[in-house]
């Protein structure tokens, strides 16, 4: 999809002018920290609309999850890329020569800050609209997947559809001083062990465990 453009200049040259060009800006320009402030409130509150109405039957876990994985780095500084935001981005020589334009935290703060001035500029309803097309046909593939479900949910469905007993974790060992533990957690089956994780608590190992035992079963 295209960029939408926006009626202010200003606003746009804004979202893309990261603050280290400043320093090496020939006139009085702002960055886009303000923006991306900005956008990211705005993304968060419409994927949150979004996924309420379009998934009634999820639980408050399944919906924060769920749009954690939307609005990560790894989820925004993608489709800035396919929209070639990184093109567009106002840096110094010296992120220039990082290679800032495929920083991945640039891109997402370009995208959010895109946002903010998107809606700045026309209002919600064209967010909404740029939303649709940009970042929303990506949720289905997550919810397909279940991607948004933690390891010991999704070993447990899987366990309960084969029709054996509940998934039991246990600690196996603890080792280094009580400020900076370490948790070796199994989990096992009807007796049998399907898998073993670490953590520095129960409930990352265990989460750890659990994605293991997934793996064995895949």
């Amino acid at each position: 999809m295209n960029l939408p453009k926006l009626r202010n200049s200003k606003l746009f040259e804004e979202a893309f002018t990261h603050r280290s060009y400043l320093n090496e800006a020939k006139r009085r320009i702002a960055s886009n920290e303000r923006l991306e402030f900005l956008g990211d409130s705005i993304i968060s509150f419409v994927i949150s609309n979004y996924l309420y109405v379009r998934y009634p039957d999820f639980d408050e876990g399944n919906l924060t999850n769920l749009r954690s994985l939307m609005v990560n780095t790894k989820s925004l500084s993608g489709i800035a890329r396919e929209l070639q935001m990184g093109l567009l981005l106002k840096l110094s020589r010296g992120e220039e020569e990082s290679k800032g334009r495929e920083n991945e935290t640039l891109l997402e703060n370009s995208f959010e800050a895109y946002v903010g001035a998107l809606f700045l500029d026309q209002g919600l309803s064209c967010v909404v609209k740029f939303l649709d097309n940009s970042l929303f046909p990506k949720i289905q593939e997550l919810v397909d997947r279940k991607a948004f479900k933690d390891p010991k949910s999704l070993f447990q469905e899987k366990i309960q559809a084969e029709k054996h007993g509940s998934p039991l974790y246990k600690v196996l060992e603890e080792t280094g001083p009580a400020h900076a533990k370490v948790f070796r957690v199994g989990v096992f089956v009807d007796g049998k062990k399907f898998g073993e994780g670490l953590g520095k608590s129960k409930q990352i190992a265990e989460a750890s465990a659990a994605k293991a035992a997934l793996e064995q079963k895949s």
